[in-house]
This record gives C-alpha cells, structure tokens and sequence, in this order.
C-alpha cells in the first residue's frame, strides 16, 4: 500500500514539475503621455495576447501610469493607448523581453 502511494506520489511530481516550469509571470507598467510628455490622466490602456484573443484594460489615473500584473512570460502581447479619440500607436511586449518588470510608454499624437 505504501509503495503504491509513493508511485502516485513521484507520478504526479513528474507531471506537475515539467508543467509548473515551463512559464513564469511577470508584471507591465509604463505611462501615457502627449507629444509633449504630460501625463494623460483617464487615458484607457488595453493589452491583448493575440492567441487567445485575451483583453485586459486599465484607465490611468492623475500620474498617466499603468500597470498589469500576471503576464505569461512566454507569450507575445499588443498594448494600444486611447484618450479622446486619440490613440496611440500599437507596441508589443515581447516574449523575447527577459525582464520580469518591463515598462512600455505610450505616446497618444496631440499636443
């Protein structure tokens, strides 16, 4: 009996191991600005992983900083900024980017 319980416990190790290691999360922070680097206020920050189609959003407060936690290491996202009906240019977080805090500054184009 006790033998058998030892198997199912060392069977399950060495499924949950490899399962548990392949990805870590990470965090993202940045900040919304102008042209001009002031900071948005109310700016609604959107990241998407593009292979689950997945969307989180984030409105930034008086300091124009956004931040989203729990990030799969090991996928590529899409952050886009919006403010009015401004909006910023698209950039990728990349699952290249090693870093387990990276920041991403949006530039929303108005002066």
């Amino acid at each position: 009996m006790l033998k058998t319980i030892v198997r199912i416990w060392a069977m399950l190790l060495v499924v949950w191991l490899p399962c548990s290691a392949q990805f870590e999360m990470r965090s993202l922070t940045g900040v919304v600005v102008d042209k001009r680097g002031n900071t948005l206020k109310g700016a609604a920050v959107q990241i998407e992983n593009p292979a689950t189609l997945a969307v989180a959003s984030f409105i930034t407060g008086k300091d124009g900083r956004y931040h989203f936690n729990r990030l799969n290491d090991d996928s590529d996202y899409t952050l886009t900024a919006k403010y009015r009906r401004y909006s910023a240019r698209p950039k990728t977080l990349s699952k290249f980017n090693s870093s387990p805090h990276p920041e991403i500054d949006l530039v929303i184009p108005i002066e």
